[in-house]
């Protein structure tokens, strides 16, 4: 932690020079991607605070790190006698990083930041906060990248192409519907630069952030030309020579805000929550900017027929992954050491047996107490070892050729507790109920949570988080602009209507703080139920096949409704995944699916 200090002062004698009084430091890259790479580790270069979320401020007096309540124990301790100090959000008396800036930013002040991590709309709203104080913004200047000597280079992983038997949909389809959007909104210009909708948009993978089979680019699409920004050398001649049959013009990486200047009198449709400060400040007065969402984001949500298939058959490999790894537990717990690290790793071998390219987020394996932590993380030589009692929660998925997976399982791995039992239940129901649901076309997940958290709020509980979130085709395994939750989140963009063909995840939890944590995750995909004289339906159905540990369940407090849909959904596991497993796994999986009664 001694660095810490050091590195500060070398950053703030580059501010002095540079006349400025504050410095900002999010997590984030040039693409507002939700993960990054180790290049954009510039917070936690500066500050050794690790966590995947906060943004640091770095004054000529003071210095610290706004983070949000998952990190508050880690931050307090990464932060120790660093001299930043720690700003929990959302806690009395702690100022919004806005509200401090506001107070403490001097009159006729200078803010600092790279305007490539940082996005337009933020860059807009800091801008009009500060007014008063008649604020201005060096938004050119990559200060940490001065200091940071060993500094890892931008990624660089080959591009390769999707092909169209995955894809559902060929790119020069794609780029069409994109310019047919393009027209209805008049525009002249498209600027694109989040990544998954840049690889969905022209069929293409590659690996330039963890999870995400993403590649670092930019897009730019007029009428009769489409330029991708991109480092040349990720390029072999096969991809090169398919992106040139699709009318691209390919582009060195940089070349984006060159570009971006030379856009004159143009309607430029643009999203500025998305596309980076600088892009925008590189566009010039005599352009109008429509700032809308991406027309890709609606278009990549609803899956093709060909997507859902191929998603059903990831599932079915993911499913074999997880019930062979449910057994292995259910069979060693007590006889073999186990630690949430060392069976964590055991289940992505699994995953990669069954073909998996990678994961598709960092596994949550958290036992007992550590489960009441939604979103914690096993570290290793600091991860708990597994005993024969309690309860277990694994969140985990893949990311396949076929699709993204995403799956949570609670495991009993020996003795529970009668609350832990009655919540695990509760649980389970609203999972099922939420699978279940009939509902108008026009619906948002606003109008559907209800149906997986009534079981929990009969009873007084609740769950701090959202119950489902949209799901990408071998992509972010957290998409717009779909999501089930009971209230609006503006920065989430998840409360457009379902329409069919979009997929989503389904996972209600329940999180006693020092005890125990729970959550049962499927997900699912929305397609059309009958139309009647009242218009049209949509349903759900499950693309997870996986057991649900039955030993945790009290029957007595399920309807029969609720038994009923256990029961099919166990049958169905049985039939989808017993054809790939070993003898014993089989006869194991038979038992453990058998239909459930009341007493």
């Amino acid at each position: 932690m001694s660095e810490v200090p050091e590195r500060i002062a070398a950053l703030r004698e580059l501010m002095e020079e540079g006349r400025i009084d504050a410095y900002l430091i999010p997590t984030s890259d040039y693409h507002e991607s939700e993960y990054v790479g180790e290049h954009f580790a510039c917070r936690n270069y500066m500050t050794g605070f690790t966590g995947s979320a906060g943004t640091a401020l770095i004054m000529q007096d003071w210095a610290g790190v706004w983070t949000d309540g998952r990190y508050f124990v880690q931050a307090a301790a990464e932060l120790a006698d660093s001299g930043v100090t720690l700003m929990k959000m959302g806690q009395p008396e702690v100022p919004t990083l806005e509200e401090y800036l506001e107070e403490h930013m001097p009159m006729l002040g200078t803010l600092g930041f790279d305007g490539r991590v940082i996005n337009s709309k933020i860059g807009e709203e800091l801008k009009k906060r500060l007014e008063s104080k008649k604020i201005s913004f060096a938004y050119t200047e990559a200060l940490v990248g001065d200091i940071w000597e060993d500094r890892p280079p931008l990624s660089a992983e080959p591009v390769w192409i999707l092909e169209d038997r995955y894809a559902g949909k060929p790119a020069v389809q794609k780029i069409a519907d994109l310019r047919a959007e393009m027209e209805k909104r008049r525009a002249d210009v498209h600027i694109l630069t989040t990544l998954d909708d840049i690889v969905w948009l022209l069929n293409i993978r590659g690996n330039d952030i963890p999870c995400n089979p993403v590649v670092l680019s930019y897009v730019t699409v007029t009428k009769d030309s489409l330029n991708l920004f991109i480092n040349q050398k990720t390029l072999s001649g096969e991809v090169r020579a398919y992106l040139e049959g699709l009318g691209v013009t390919i582009c060195d990486y940089q070349e984006i805000y060159t570009n971006a200047q030379q856009i004159r009198c143009s309607r430029v449709l643009l999203e500025k929550g998305k596309v980076n400060y600088m892009i925008v400040q590189c566009l010039d007065e005599s352009n109008v900017i429509l700032d809308e969402m991406n027309p890709t984001v609606l278009a990549k949500a609803q899956k093709t027929a060909v997507e859902i298939e191929n998603l059903k058959a990831a599932h079915i490999k993911d499913g074999v992954a997880m019930t062979k790894y449910i057994y292995w537990l259910k069979h060693n717990i007590g006889k073999i050491p186990m630690t949430e690290c060392s069976v964590e790793d055991y289940l992505e071998t699994l995953r990669r047996e069954q073909g998996a390219i990678e994961l598709s987020f960092t596994t949550i394996s958290a036992y007992g107490a550590n489960a009441a932590m939604c979103h914690y993380h096993a570290v290793p030589g600091h991860c708990a070892t597994l005993e024969p009692r309690g309860l277990y929660l694994v969140d985990s998925g893949g990311q396949y050729l076929e699709g993204t997976t995403d799956i949570t399982r609670t495991l009993a791995l020996g003795p529970v507790t009668e609350a832990e039992r009655e919540h695990y239940t509760l649980v389970l129901m609203g999972m099922l109920r939420l699978g279940h649901v009939k509902f108008m076309k026009g619906c948002s997940g606003l109008s559907l949570d209800y149906a997986a958290r009534e079981p929990l709020w009969k009873r007084g509980l609740d769950f701090n988080h959202g119950t489902g979130h949209g799901v990408g085709y071998l992509l972010n395994v957290h998409e717009r602009p779909v999501g089930i939750r009971f209230r609006v989140v503006p920065e989430r963009q998840d409360s457009a209507p379902f329409l069919p063909g979009m997929v989503c995840s389904d996972e209600p939890g329940l999180y006693i703080e020092g005890s125990h944590g729970i959550r049962t995750e499927n997900m699912i995909f929305c397609k059309e139920a009958e139309t009647t004289q009242f218009g049209q339906f949509l349903c759900f159905e499950f693309l997870t096949y996986a057991p649900i540990d039955l030993e945790p369940v009290d029957v007595s407090l399920m309807e029969e409704q609720d038994i009923a849909y256990l029961n099919e959904y166990h049958a169905q596991v049985y039939e989808k995944i017993a054809p790939y497993l070993t003898g014993e796994e089989a006869a194991w999986l038979k038992k453990v699916t058998q239909p459930l009664r009341k007493l």
